[in-house]
């Protein structure tokens, strides 16, 4: 059986799916996935699929399950390298990919996913600025 690397570049995992996903091998991915985020505590998952000419339901479910894993653990997944065609055929399918962000390219998946971490994080700035309630008591 063949495995998907799982690659750690900082804080976030990077999946590069270069084989043909069959039954088994997702559910390894899968269960490989899960306890890298929880032992490497990443706060994001990056899946290239730039090598997958072809996509079918089963590969879009696939990422999809992977997706809500990876949610329920606290990391946001990016899908990059989506060929048009597999874009078509994702929506041909009727599937939506929920709480999956996409990106043209590993490089845009990083971007995407550290304003991802800046907007969650970077509140603290409003902290030193009055609200409305403040200035109205003055």
């Amino acid at each position: 059986m063949e495995r998907v690397p799982v690659l750690k570049i900082g804080d976030i995992l990077l999946v590069s799916i270069q084989v043909d996903m069959s039954d088994q091998t997702a559910l390894q991915l899968q269960e490989d996935l899960a306890e890298r985020i929880v032992a490497t505590g990443c706060d994001g998952v990056i899946i290239d699929i730039t090598a997958l000419d072809i996509v079918d339901s089963f590969v879009g479910r696939m990422l999809s399950t992977i997706a809500s894993i990876s949610r329920v653990l606290d990391a946001e997944t990016v899908v990059v390298g989506m060929r048009p065609a597999v874009a078509i055929t994702l929506v041909e399918l009727g599937l939506s990919l929920n709480g999956i962000r996409t990106a043209l390219n590993v490089e845009r998946g990083m971007e995407l996913l550290a304003a991802a971490r800046a907007d969650e994080y970077g509140h603290d700035d409003e902290a030193d600025e009055p609200d409305d309630e403040t200035t109205a008591t003055r």
